[in-house]
């Protein structure tokens, strides 16, 4: 594509917009005036969504004040010249609004397709309308389980204005999936464009990965050598303003001042942090990876941050936290502290009414001067004995007034449930066989796992007296699939070549060095119950990757720290796994390996049990642990009473931990983590969607439409072939068949299959491919089943609002289709098409040339009248629109008031980013107008008698 400043384009993602203008071009980027609808887009010139506005000759178009047909068109210096006569009107002079699908005079020009491709026009049309209202939009084709508290977190979290939020679930309960799931609801709905996603640098390549595989989100990850390519060309522009959805290393802006001055510069609509508990903070000073989040976050209206340390474990990193959410609030460590303090003691109160218990009477004084002045609230406080539906509503009444409700989630794995049981099996071999290389090779071995990034080293296992452990652990269970997770992609390959060697079992391996294809194509090996039964694993198996349709791990190795070991043991250890899960794990007697079994065992019971300390635990032990591994093997001490005493130690500290989690525990907050949007809106929608076979179908023959072929190979699963492609512009096939699902437990087995949706962007580009082009939008049909001499015009217009997309007028008016049909007499007819006259068209040739004279007088009245008839029912349609906007809207606003009346975590942004949506919506909603998409002119049998 060639831009010039002056030239119109049409946007294909929002063509309700109008004709854009091409304002000014910034190295690789350009920004598009779209003045009709006052947006102004900035694209990314290679990427840019957007389709040039030409017209052809015998087209009518209407600028400086006419309108009138084209005669010719010229290009002078880049922009088109359109002539009538003496009349020339340059591309930039022409009116924001066109008429661009010329329905009416490809039927009048004799220039028309079957008459049942008009009909998949505008069941494609109403498709499309539906799914833009939906609630689920955006999430329908979202590799995702549907766990009802992730998706609690992604309604509520993508219904803030902005999303200002701390999600800290404990490790296992999906925080990516649900940040994930807001985001991809964000873009969606249109609601932010740009995003950033701030993350350690092991955690790039994982998020990058999951964004697009479960999310369908192309995210671009940026370093030092991405933005030095992208400043090459030496026109100083800022290379963060390259992308639209941007990953990058924190690490990487805290210590290059340049590139973080122009990441604060290119402005963005949310910043995602995850692991945002290593955020360094105090009263006295902040590391340089804090200070550029909150740099970010003072100026970018979202921001959500995602954590797993419990606020317990670091009240001050807990504040700080907050602070980057909502620093007018969150302002004060002392007065802080104080709070939350006395939020303890109403946790207790409100642990109470979630479990039916009495309260005494200090407790209820206590909750009566919670409740404040509130006398609804206080009378209910006086019907409480023992009455189950006043404990709730008074439940419900203390968690609208909770300090962190509003800005924090935390889910517990106690309370979600659904987790299977952790079974480990730990074997100890006698270490006195072992040889002396034989030891000095585990010590290595140990010393480089510890270290970070782990250091390169050479394995050869094929003497490696673990190698018979391991193959008896598989054929101890032949029938069952174990998963293998390493700590190197050396270890990967080492270890498969022993296996092979010593066994015949069918095994893939899934490690760094791969492509992401040759990784799905193993996995999915993995996945097929008649392929391999051992996936060898480096540590990047432990990231994103769901292999819970086996229960089986073998823990070759054991990671120093616990969060790892708790990735690892999640691939398995999920919600809805069927079966225990089985820990498999070997060491020699007095071997560093041994250690560190026995420190997780023994110290942590972390085996056995998801420890929520294992961070901290690791903090104050691991260096310790570390050196008395090494130092253990080394002097070969048994019994060693350092090691004992380190192990009680880290007992003791645990215990204790547990104990400060649980007694601190804010069941305000997990009760409001888990009761609101009780209703479940999101997940009854995309159950409805799963359910939905005809979509399956509606999208099997919109592919058709462009000559894609399908071929069934599994339950709703089928392998879509583009050799006959009709055109270049259909997406996600350029690399041949693909093979996609429509059942989403066969996508969540397996990874590489697209779950198809109206939502998926393959589906949204073919059917943007559809109804951008002239496909089925004007189509002449006999039908034989009409009265003689009846002729009828079906006429399809698309009522569309323009006003800036942040708005999400879609859920109340997204462009919908509007059918009318009148006869000769100008008056509206009810009509259906005659199936069998459909069938039958499509091979019936009629030379429809004979019948212009005839069309040209009959078909510009009635298509006037059909206007007129659409006008109308657009303003019964935009009335509609309007009262259910304003219900909704003033409702919500409603709530909002009186949520901020009590609770002084609801900020007046938040309020106020609600009130301008509101008046947004109820003045964009009226200007809605229809436009002409498709005609279809119908008439009786006798009609082909006419000469």
């Amino acid at each position: 594509m060639h831009f010039s400043p002056g030239q119109r384009w049409i946007s294909n993602a929002e063509p309700e917009l109008g004709l854009g203008t091409i304002l000014r071009i910034e190295g690789r980027s350009i920004q598009v005036l779209f003045a009709k609808a006052g947006v102004l887009r900035h694209y990314a010139a290679h990427a840019a969504p957007l389709v040039r506005a030409e017209f052809r000759i015998g087209q009518k178009i209407s600028g400086k004040g006419s309108s009138f047909t084209v005669e010719r068109v010229e290009t002078h210096q880049g922009l088109l010249h359109y002539y009538s006569g003496a009349t020339c009107v340059v591309e930039g002079e022409l009116d924001d609004v066109q008429s661009l699908s010329q329905a009416d005079e490809r039927l009048l020009s004799g220039r028309l397709d079957r008459p049942d491709r008009f009909d998949f026009r505008l069941e494609a049309l109403n498709r499309r309308a539906g799914a833009r209202r939906g609630v689920d939009f955006g999430l329908g084709a979202a590799r995702i389980a549907l766990v009802p508290h992730q998706l609690r977190v992604a309604q509520i979290g993508a219904s803030r204005r902005p999303p200002r939020l701390l999600l800290a679930d404990e490790v296992g309960l999906g925080k990516t999936i649900e940040a994930g799931m807001i985001l991809t609801r964000l873009i969606a709905s249109g609601r932010v464009e740009r995003v950033l996603v701030l993350l350690p640098e092991p955690l790039v390549y994982q998020w990058f990965v999951e964004l697009l595989r479960r999310f369908n989100l192309q995210f671009s990850i940026f370093d030092e050598e991405r933005c030095e390519a992208i400043e090459v060309g030496g026109d100083k522009r800022n290379p963060f303003e390259d992308e639209q959805l941007v990953i990058t290393d924190l690490a990487f802006l805290s210590g290059n001042a340049r590139r973080a001055e122009q990441v604060y510069a290119a402005g963005w609509d949310l910043i995602v942090v995850d692991e945002a508990h290593h955020l360094a903070w105090t009263p006295q000073a902040a590391s340089r990876e804090y200070s550029v989040v909150e740099t970010l976050a003072t100026a970018t209206p979202g921001v959500i941050l995602l954590t797993a340390t419990p606020e317990q474990l670091g009240r001050t990193g807990h504040f700080a936290r907050l602070r980057l959410l909502d620093p007018a609030r969150y302002h004060d460590l002392e007065r802080y502290t104080a709070e939350a303090e006395g939020y303890l003691g109403l946790s207790r109160i409100a642990a109470k009414l979630a479990d039916g218990d009495a309260l005494d009477a200090d407790e209820k004084t206590e909750l009566g001067r919670r409740l404040g002045d509130d006398a609804s609230s206080q009378a209910l406080l006086q019907r409480l004995d023992g009455d189950a539906a006043v404990a709730s509503e008074l439940l419900d009444a203390l968690i609208d007034r909770h300090g962190t409700g509003r800005v924090m989630f935390r889910n517990r794995r106690a309370v979600v449930g659904g987790f299977p049981k952790r079974v480990p099996t730990i074997e100890i071999l006698d270490g006195a066989e072992l040889r002396d290389d034989q030891q000095q090779r585990l010590l290595t071995e140990f010393l480089s796992d510890i270290q970070q990034p782990p250091t390169q080293h050479e394995y050869d296992y094929t003497d490696d007296p673990r190698l018979p452990w391991l193959i008896g652990v598989l054929e101890k269970h032949p029938r069952d699939k174990f998963l293998l997770i390493c700590r190197s992609q050396a270890k990967v390959l080492a270890l498969e070549e022993a296996v092979r060697t010593r066994s015949g079992i069918n095994l893939a391996r899934f490690h760094e060095g791969l492509s992401i294809i040759h990784r799905d194509r193993n996995a999915a090996y993995f996945a097929d119950p008649e392929g391999a039964r051992l996936l060898i694993c480096s540590e990047i198996g432990s990231e994103g990757r769901n292999f819970q349709f086996a229960h089986h791990l073998i823990l070759w190795d054991v990671p120093l720290d616990p969060d790892l070991l708790e990735q690892r043991i999640g691939r398995l250890d999920r919600i809805g796994q069927q079966h225990d899960i089985v820990l498999h794990a070997v060491a020699f007697s007095g071997s560093a390996q041994h250690v560190l079994l026995r420190w997780y065992s023994e110290g942590l019971d972390a085996l056995r049990v998801s420890p929520a300390d294992g961070r901290e635990l690791y903090k104050r032990f691991g260096a310790d642990l570390a050196e008395r591994a090494a130092t253990h093997a080394l002097e070969g001490t048994d019994p060693d009473q350092e090691l004992d005493s380190l192990i009680a130690e880290t007992r003791a500290s645990h215990e204790e931990l547990s104990r400060l989690v649980h007694a601190g525990r804010d069941r305000l907050l997990e009760l409001a983590s888990s009761r609101e949007a009780r209703d479940e809106t999101l997940r009854e929608a995309l159950l409805a969607v799963d359910a939905d076979l005809e979509t399956e179908d509606f999208i099997l023959r919109l592919f058709e439409q462009f000559g894609v072929e399908h071929e069934e190979t599994g339950p709703r699963t089928w392998v879509l072939d583009p050799e006959y492609l009709s055109t270049e512009g259909f997406s996600g096939l350029k690399d041949g068949p693909q093979t996609v699902t429509f059942d989403r437990a066969t996508a969540l087995a397996r990874e590489e299959l697209p779950l198809l949706r109206n939502d998926h962007p393959m589906v949204v580009g073919a059917l943007d491919l559809l109804l951008e082009g002239e496909q089925g939008n004007a189509a002449f049909l006999v039908d034989d089943a009409l009265p003689p001499r009846t002729v009828l015009i079906e006429a399809v217009y698309v009522l569309e609002c323009i006003a800036q997309r942040s708005l999400g007028i879609d859920r109340f008016l997204p462009p919908l289709p509007l059918r009318v049909v009148v006869d000769t007499k100008l008056q509206a007819r009810e009509y259906r098409p005659n199936p069998v006259s459909l069938k039958k068209s499509v091979d019936r040739a009629v030379d429809f040339n004979r019948y212009r004279k005839f069309l040209a007088q009959l078909v510009p009245p009635m298509l006037e009248r059909c206007e007129t008839l659409a006008r109308d029912v657009s303003v019964r349609e935009i009335d509609t629109a309007l009262a259910t906007a304003k219900a909704a809207l003033d409702g919500d606003v409603a709530r909002l008031d009186a949520l901020r009346a009590v609770n002084p975590a609801v900020r007046a942004e938040e309020v106020d980013a609600l009130r301008a949506e509101r008046d947004g919506i109820v003045d964009a909603l009226p200007r809605a107008r229809p436009r002409l998409d498709a005609v279809r002119f119908v008439c009786s049998q006798d009609f082909l008698s006419l000469r």
